[in-house]
Parts: structure tokens; sequence; C-alpha cells
């Protein structure tokens, strides 16, 4: 186990293979990650490697004491991400040294982390896929509820989680076993098969995946 590193979504596109094959991609640009922390067994616990990436606005350099303690320690200007990822001792890595796109191979597999596209409240046919209810004989203005949602007298309740409308989106997700189809060290950008959560501009955390086999 190794870490990952600290990416944000660009956008859609599409790749051509040598052979003529169309594959739809999403390009992630992986800014430099620096290690800002190292995390052991034998002071904390576990091992862990923490690194920072994307940097902070002009507008926006406030930061607080052990911000700026964190920042001070390996000379760089404040970042606005940090991020924490769990390690085996073997793959500590040294304090300040900088991670790119190259830490990922063409054809590996790897799971993305990132805010899914917030939607709103929505209705539980469009959050759930519910069917709704009859549009005719009977059913009066509610042909898009849930209907029914509780018991009889015992429990007399709503059960925790029960699908019902609600906010739908703005979440943490993970996509797993998702394929590398290209990396560009130039412009430090990742070719990812498929879609990954979140908008233009998310922060994306990518690592190994865990259960995909390359």
């Amino acid at each position: 186990m190794r870490t990952g590193l600290i990416g944000v979504k660009v956008g859609n596109s599409s790749f051509y293979s040598e052979d003529g094959i169309v594959t739809p991609i999403t390009l992630v640009k992986v800014e430099e990650c620096i290690v800002s922390a190292i995390k052991t067994k034998d002071k904390d616990g576990y091992f862990a490697v923490q690194l920072v990436s994307i940097d902070k606005e002009s507008k926006d350099r406030r930061i607080n004491k052990a911000q700026k303690k964190l920042f001070s320690k390996i000379n760089i200007t404040p970042k606005k991400v940090v991020k924490e990822f769990r390690v085996i001792e073997e793959n500590l890595l040294e304090l300040g040294s900088s991670i790119k796109a190259d830490h990922f191979e063409k054809n590996q597999k790897i799971d993305v982390t990132s805010i899914s596209i917030g939607k709103g409240f929505a209705g539980p046919m469009k959050r759930h896929n519910f069917g709704g209810l009859r549009a005719s004989h009977g059913v009066s203005v509610s042909h898009r509820s849930h209907g029914s949602t509780g018991n009889c007298q015992d429990p007399g309740r709503v059960f925790k989680g029960k699908k019902m409308a609600g906010h739908m989106g703005n979440k943490r997700v993970t996509k797993q076993n998702l394929k590398i189809v290209d990396v560009d060290l130039n412009n430090n950008l990742l070719a990812i098969k498929g879609s990954i959560p979140g908008k233009k501009n998310t922060t994306v955390f990518i690592k190994d995946a865990i259960k995909g086999k390359n």
C-alpha cells in the first residue's frame, strides 16, 4: 500500500487508440504533491504520508498558526488541500519530496474519490429511480410520490435510511477499478477511462485500486 495523489478534474474527452478505437475519458490534472508530514507507528500509531497540493489564491492566503508551521517547515507557499494517505512502512517518503503524474502508469487500475455534483432537493423517482404511482384510476395529484413509508402501530415509525425525497448529490463518492488510459508527463495529466464524480475543477484523490488487479 503506497500513497495516492491529489488532482483536479479538468473535464471529459475522447481517447483514440492506435487501432482506431474511441474511449470516453476524464482528464485529471495532477498538481505537484509535496510531502508535508510523515506519520509513524511509534509516534502516531500508524504509518501514513501527508500531502499538500494546489496553491491558494493570493486573496485567500490567510492561514492559522498550525498551517503556518506546517508550510514553513518545508518552505513552500500555502496550499489549499491537505490529504493523508495510509501506507506501509516500506513506502514512507522523505519530508519535502515531490510527487507528480508519473506516480501512476498506463493501464493501471485506480480508485478515485471526490464530491459528486449537487442536484438539490429531488423526488423519489429521480433520486432513487422509483416507478411512481398509477397514471390514472384513483391517483390524484400524487403521481410522482413515493407512497406509504411507515408501518402499522408496531413499530409505528419510519425506519432510518428509508428511500425518500431529499437532497440529491453533493456527497463523497469513490469509484473503484478505473483504468488509466494514458499519462501525459509534460502536462501532468491522467486520462482515466469513463467518468469520475464531481464537476469541472473538483478536487479528486487518486490511489491504487484496492480490489482490482492490474
